[in-house]
């Protein structure tokens, strides 16, 4: 076997505008892996595998290197409507405007949310401005009767679940 059909065999192939293949190069690979979890995470029947979700955003979130609010707008039943990157800020903070949430939640017919963002800092503790943030979104959505199910901060591969955390 030639070196070249070796090193082909351990790689993603893609292929180009001519029909040819080529090796994929390191964003192309985590596109395509973007679009699967996204699949997966759309086609659960409801949002009974959080490992799903957790997968998802460590692919979409981690890696940045600033910082992105997010919501995943749910049905009654728990299943994704949309995720939707509403806010995108600074490498340590970003500007999230309840008023902008409650009007994409109406927008979507969502039921229930799971709110995520990240942390570029590598830590997923989060702040008091997340906690304060948290409960203004929470009670803003609850007028319109939309559950915050969850707030998950993603930094790199670890992500922390408000909820589990008690401070839903």
């Amino acid at each position: 076997m030639s070196q070249l059909t070796h090193s082909l065999d351990s790689s993603l192939l893609v292929r180009d505008v001519t029909g040819d293949y080529r090796p994929a190069n390191a964003d192309e690979v985590l596109q395509a892996a973007q679009r699967v979890l996204a699949r997966r995470m759309h086609d659960c029947e409801a949002l009974n595998s959080p490992q799903v979700v957790r997968d998802f955003l460590r692919v979409k979130l981690g890696a940045l290197e600033h910082e992105v609010f997010a919501v995943i707008h749910l049905d009654a039943q728990n299943r994704v409507i949309e995720y939707v990157e509403m806010f995108r800020g600074t490498v340590s903070q970003t500007s999230v405007y309840p008023r902008e949430v409650v009007k994409e939640s109406l927008a979507r017919n969502s039921a229930a949310l799971l709110l995520v963002h990240n942390h570029p800092s590598g830590s997923t503790q989060p702040s008091r401005a997340d906690e304060m943030l948290t409960q203004a979104l929470k009670s803003a959505l609850a007028l319109v009767d939309v559950r915050v199910l969850d707030h998950l901060i993603v930094a790199g591969g670890d992500i922390l679940s408000m909820a589990e955390r008690g401070l839903l």
